[in-house]
């Protein structure tokens, strides 16, 4: 919880280019939380500080009468006018992915008690997604240090939902391939003996904490040369196109497929 709750704001400053700096946090404790669950917690906000360089400041804390409540606010640095926003995506750009998506939502998903029976273990590596994410920070830098992403945006809430944010933002429809959408081996096993289509945790699971983002053509070949030169992940996986805003989906079979605004949202109720 720890971990997550700082790499969750390290995502938002890595969704803009810039380099995280200083978190304040501030926790309120439960009776019912001891000293060793809490130094636990620490523990893991401070391993996500020490990965990314962020110095934990100052905040708050104090007691809870009933739940564990956490508030974390961080600050970045970006170069000034290179911040990338939602609202650059132009049309005939290619829109990308910096990781694949829907391991965070298998992980959750196996490790969630099941109403009518016991679901298949998933495998580690998900578990692991859900719990330990691995912001995009390098990545971001990179496209912001080059001038090369147009829009960026993280996938926090699903991938639909973050392309429908830019999409608005920017005012272009963006159209994404389903063969070109990055699906790890483990995941699709795991879906399978789940009996679930994986493509449903992929565009709406969200919590994968990679990029999705738009660039120009011309930079394509730069931007692939330099991800790989650091060894990081980076896939093509549709287009921006001229049309009113929103998101639709190439099937593998060629069909056209309008992809609805949803996701997870922070104020439904239920």
């Amino acid at each position: 919880v720890g971990y997550k709750a700082l790499a969750a704001n390290v995502s938002d400053i890595a969704a803009m280019g810039g380099a995280p700096k200083h978190a304040l946090v501030s926790v309120s404790v439960p009776p019912s939380w001891g000293p060793q669950r809490t130094q636990a917690f620490y523990d893991g906000l401070y391993a996500c500080a020490d990965r990314y360089g962020v110095a934990v400041i100052g905040g708050d804390t104090t007691a809870s009468p009933r739940h564990l409540a956490v508030a974390v606010t961080l600050t970045g640095t970006v170069e000034a006018g290179g911040a990338l926003r939602r609202d650059g995506a132009r049309p005939g750009e290619f829109v990308f992915l910096t990781g694949p998506v829907g391991l965070s939502a298998g992980g959750l998903y196996g490790m969630l008690p099941a109403s009518g029976g016991k679901r298949p273990r998933p495998p580690e590596r998900l578990v692991r997604a859900h719990r330990r994410p691995v912001p995009s920070v390098r990545a971001g830098r990179l496209l912001a240090e080059n001038g090369w992403g147009s829009a960026l945006n993280d996938v926090s809430d699903g991938l639909a939902s973050e392309a429908w944010e830019i999409a608005e933002a920017s005012g272009v429809r963006l159209a994404l391939r389903e063969t070109a959408l990055p699906l790890s081996g483990e995941l699709a096993a795991y879906a399978s003996d789940c009996r679930i289509d994986p493509l449903e945790w992929m565009l709406y699971g969200g919590e994968d904490y990679v990029l999705l983002g738009t660039a120009k053509r011309e930079h394509e070949k730069a931007i692939k040369d330099a991800f790989r030169a650091q060894g990081l992940p980076f896939f093509v996986v549709g287009e921006t196109e001229a049309g009113a805003a929103g998101v639709v989906l190439d099937r593998a079979d060629g069909n056209r497929m309008a992809l609805a605004k949803r996701g997870f949202n922070h104020f439904a109720k239920g």
